[in-house]
């Protein structure tokens, strides 16, 4: 009876330890995100891309920030094939140190009055180290979260990965903002903007105290004691999971929706090509709010998708954001900034939260084990690397002067998110399968009164059930 209680409260514990793991390596991720691209709009140009045409130094400036896009995919396969090999610990520590490491160095850098050409290549090196970092974070997170987290209860723990983003992100404006608006300018210039970058050095610290307290999952040390664990899980994936490989690259077409909302959505608002005229200090609000909502509807949604399934959230979230993007870019374009926000927060904070508090569970639930993390981290990359291109071809059909850019850019938007719906219409409903049938499209799910039984009894602290 002790040794069965002892083996509770160690899941129990486990189960935690992997959300809290989860949490801070994607709010490293996305703090360093934020920091970076706002780093990127309002100082780099300046300070390492200096040119006679400020034009040519905002597209270069603002390039840098694309390019760890461009590391995403081979990040993807590398960590991803050493997630399924090594285990989801220690490619999650690799991606801390990784992510952490590149973004103090940021912080350190030199500038191109200091050391000329260098100063921006070494910049792009650092981002490509973090774009690298990055594809191997939510897999590989998820998958750890998932495989540690309490029967039943797999969509709310796997949350957390996607909380910690919005947290990231909401972190990054309380340290970046203030000393951007409030520090005298020649200081921010010169040493001020660097604070931020070097901060993450304690993320890194408290990450890294986290991850090593978690032990390697249930799931993969089951594998590789049965000799299960495969040499070229890449070509595995490819080869037994193409089909659901091809419907999470579809699905994670989602990201259209911060796109809209943030990217094109702030062009739209505050360049003056456009003729709006929006406050950039207003316009800065509507991430920070948005983000702020979204955190506490992240494990809300989370919980429901152990109630009612992975699809419909997925769904209904896809298809209502889309519809929303018409009434927020109308909003941009009749000048209401209060309908503007409004709207922002319902498409992004709420409804866009049916997709992303959801994908961390079901995304890696479409896999079996001994390839998911490659399996999801090749494809989710993949579709988020496709809506990277997305700013430039809205501007592209509806530039400044263009009419209807509301309608034209809703309707490329909504038709993205139906593509996304389909794909989870067409997918498996997954949250009723037991760990160990995750990936088989064969698989029975547990009958609905079994599953409410085990999910109450693993609510109520008992032991992880995988098998």
């Amino acid at each position: 009876m002790a040794s069965s209680l002892a083996q509770t409260e160690h899941h129990a514990s486990q189960s935690k330890k992997a959300a809290a793991s989860g949490w801070i390596g994607s709010a490293l991720e996305y703090y360093d995100f934020f920091i970076y691209a706002t780093a990127a709009a309002l100082i780099f140009p300046q300070i390492f891309f200096p040119s006679d045409n400020p034009t040519v130094a905002i597209v270069a400036s603002l390039a840098t920030y694309g390019v760890g896009y461009v590391a995403r995919p081979i990040g993807a396969f590398v960590l991803g094939h050493w997630g399924d090999t090594h285990g989801r610990k220690t490619v999650l520590i690799v991606c801390m140190f990784l992510m952490g490491i590149s973004t103090m160095a940021v912080g350190l850098l030199p500038t191109y009055q200091q050391v000329g050409v260098l100063a921006p290549v070494l910049l792009v090196i650092l981002r490509l180290i973090q774009g690298f970092a990055v594809a191997g974070e939510i897999s590989g997170a998820s998958s750890m979260i998932l495989e540690h987290a309490p029967f039943g209860r797999r969509g709310f723990y796997a949350s957390f990965a996607l909380q910690g983003v919005q947290a990231g992100q909401i972190l990054a404006a309380a340290v970046f903002l203030p000393l951007a608006a409030y520090m005298p300018t020649e200081a921010f210039n010169s040493w001020g903007w660097r604070i931020p970058f070097l901060l993450s050095f304690f993320v890194i610290i408290a990450g890294y105290i986290i991850r090593r307290e978690v032990d390697e999952t249930p799931a993969f040390a089951k594998e590789d004691e049965q000799g299960n664990v495969p040499k070229a899980p890449i070509i595995q994936a490819f080869k037994l999971s193409w089909r659901d490989m091809l419907r999470v690259v579809c699905m994670a077409l989602m990201n259209v929706i911060p796109v809209v909302a943030t990217i094109f959505g702030a062009a739209y608002a505050v360049q003056p090509a456009y003729g709006i005229g929006f406050e950039k200090d207003v316009y800065l609000w509507i991430p920070v709010l948005g983000n702020m909502l979204a955190v506490f509807v992240i494990p809300f949604v989370g919980n429901l998708s152990d109630k009612v399934g992975r699809k419909p959230p997925i769904i209904i979230g896809a298809l209502s954001s889309g519809l929303l993007a018409f009434g927020y870019l109308y909003a941009i374009s009749i000048h209401n900034v209060p309908l503007a926000i409004f709207m922002s927060l319902l498409m992004w904070g709420v409804v866009y939260q049916g997709y992303n508090a959801i994908f961390p569970s079901f995304y890696p639930e479409l896999f079996p084990t001994r390839t998911r993390v490659s399996a999801m981290a090749i494809s989710q990359n993949t579709g988020t690397t496709i809506t990277a291109l997305l700013p430039a071809l809205f501007a592209t059909v509806a530039p400044p002067g263009s009419a209807n850019i509301p309608l034209t850019v809703g309707a490329i938007a909504f038709g993205i998110t139906v593509i996304a719906a389909i794909a989870a219409v067409t997918a498996r409903e997954t949250y009723r399968i037991n760990i160990s049938d995750l990936g088989n499209p064969d698989a029975v799910p547990m009958p609905k009164a079994d599953y409410e039984k085990m999910r109450a009894h693993a609510a109520g602290g008992a032991a992880v059930v995988t098998t």
